[in-house]
């Protein structure tokens, strides 16, 4: 549904949860803002009503001058603010009722509620956002990790936005310089063909460093996902709670405790996990625990890596057998657990599968072998490729499209000019190029574009 983008917007901007958050903020943005705080807040005494001024009063229904809340108000005029439109601010008591009824008087005094994402939309349209630093933002609301936040920071300053400035500026050079000689050829010095071609596969090695980021980003936004699976009573819900520092898990001496999958959120080396644990997987006639072990199979299957817990005074099992064949294809860490209970030599000479490589020796009811667990864990996101730090930021599955669609277009211009076809085909895809580069910060961007990325936003951002 396309963005309605006049008129004076209204809605709840700081989560509502009841009983919890001390303040509440309604904001309202356009050129009736600043005229409907004026009819809702009274600011007693000799309050200045100045940009930028913090305003104390109360907020009383503009007709039965009913009291609503006592609040502040924050007044922003044009351009000085988050959209470049006069904005205000009523900074209420937190809950549900208060800020619902200051949003309702806004709204009936002439604000429609705004749509998701059309406060930042409205900053980009206005020209104090491009399109990464607006994307960053979001970033930023949503980061599960210090590291997220701060590549969503290193966004909204401008560290991506510069890069793919300057790539696409470079392209606009070229360009110039190929269809002048379209237009002037008799008055300029013939082209010269290894310069352009050096100038383009500069470019291109600058959009494949940027594209490498894209995995982290991916990362970093929605975290990795680890399905703590075994049999039933080897200590996977012990694990659990030992890395979580938490009793998340119910743990017991019997097998089949744990009937559903248990979720913790947890951050590993500046990356966001959310971990799985799961039902001990065998074959039984309780019905709801085989609801259980199903579920633990389809979240195994969907993990981006699994760690197969096994009992150490057990060794390894059929079973255990059986579940591996079932999860080899996946990424994987052994973890041999209760290692407390068993001699050193026992747990040093345990047979498991030779192809198993990332082994980690835990003793989860103690606390043992988590620091292990955590460092095993980042060397197998690093071996599969996966940086996750040591980058000014990272780029996201959409940006990363339009970098593959530039990289594309310039790879046929190369490969035009090693034909030796006239320069209107080189034109064409530059022209591809440059566009692609400009629907990442909005210098080129259709209206399902943006439609597309605002309505992913909350509704006060």
């Amino acid at each position: 549904m396309p963005f309605a983008t006049t008129g004076t917007i209204a809605a709840i901007a700081t989560a509502i949860v009841p009983q919890q958050g001390s303040v509440g903020i309604v904001r309202a943005s356009g050129s009736e803002a600043i005229d409907i705080a004026k009819r809702l807040f009274h600011a007693p005494g000799k309050q200045v009503w100045e940009s930028h001024r913090i305003l104390y009063g109360y907020i009383r229904h503009p007709r039965t001058l009913e009291l609503v809340d006592e609040a502040l108000l924050l007044i922003m005029k044009a351009p000085r603010s988050y959209t470049r439109e006069d904005v205000v601010e009523f900074h209420c008591h937190g809950g549900i009722i208060a800020v619902q009824q200051v949003l309702q008087l806004c709204l009936e005094a002439g604000a429609r509620l705004a749509q998701p994402g059309e406060f930042t939309l409205r900053a980009f349209l206005n020209g104090r956002l491009d399109l990464t630093q607006a994307e960053s933002i979001a970033d930023l609301v949503g980061a599960k990790s210090p590291q997220a936040a701060q590549s969503a920071l290193a966004g909204i300053t401008g560290k991506l936005a510069r890069p793919i400035k300057k790539l696409r500026a470079d392209c606009l050079d070229v360009l110039a310089e190929i269809e002048a000689r379209i237009d002037f050829e008799d008055d300029l010095p013939p082209l010269d063909y290894d310069l352009i071609t050096s100038q383009i596969q500069t470019i291109n090695l600058e959009i494949n460093h940027i594209l490498a980021t894209a995995d982290k980003g991916e990362l970093l936004r929605m975290g990795l996902k680890v399905a703590i699976v075994g049999r039933p009573n080897v200590g996977k819900s012990s694990l659990l709670n030992a890395w979580s520092r938490s009793d998340r898990a119910i743990v017991t001496d019997l097998p089949g405790t744990t009937r559903d999958v248990v979720e913790s959120q947890l951050v590993v080396g500046g990356i966001p996990v959310q971990v799985l644990d799961t039902a001990g997987i065998r074959e039984t006639e309780d019905t709801v625990e085989k609801i259980g072990v199903e579920r633990s199979r389809k979240a195994a299957e969907s993990a981006d890596l699994v760690l197969l817990t096994i009992d150490a005074s057990q060794g390894w099992t059929p079973d255990d057998e059986e579940i591996y064949l079932n999860v080899k294809g996946h990424p994987l860490i052994l973890i041999i657990n209760k290692i407390d209970i068993v001699e050193t030599l026992h747990v040093t000479s345990l047979q498991y599968p030779g192809e198993i490589k990332n082994v980690v020796k835990t003793a989860a009811a103690k606390n043992q072998g988590i620091e292990a667990l955590e460092a095993a864990i980042l060397e197998k996101i690093h071996s599969c490729k996966i940086q996750a730090a040591d980058l000014d930021f990272a780029i996201n599955q959409r940006q990363g499209a339009a970098l593959t669609q530039a990289k594309s277009c310039l790879e046929q211009v190369l490969l035009t000019i090693e034909q030796d076809l006239p320069l209107d085909f080189w034109s064409i895809d530059l022209r591809g190029a440059i566009y692609a580069l400009g629907e990442i910060t909005g210098e080129e961007v259709t209206e399902s574009v943006l439609d597309k990325i605002f309505s992913k936003f909350c509704i006060g951002k």
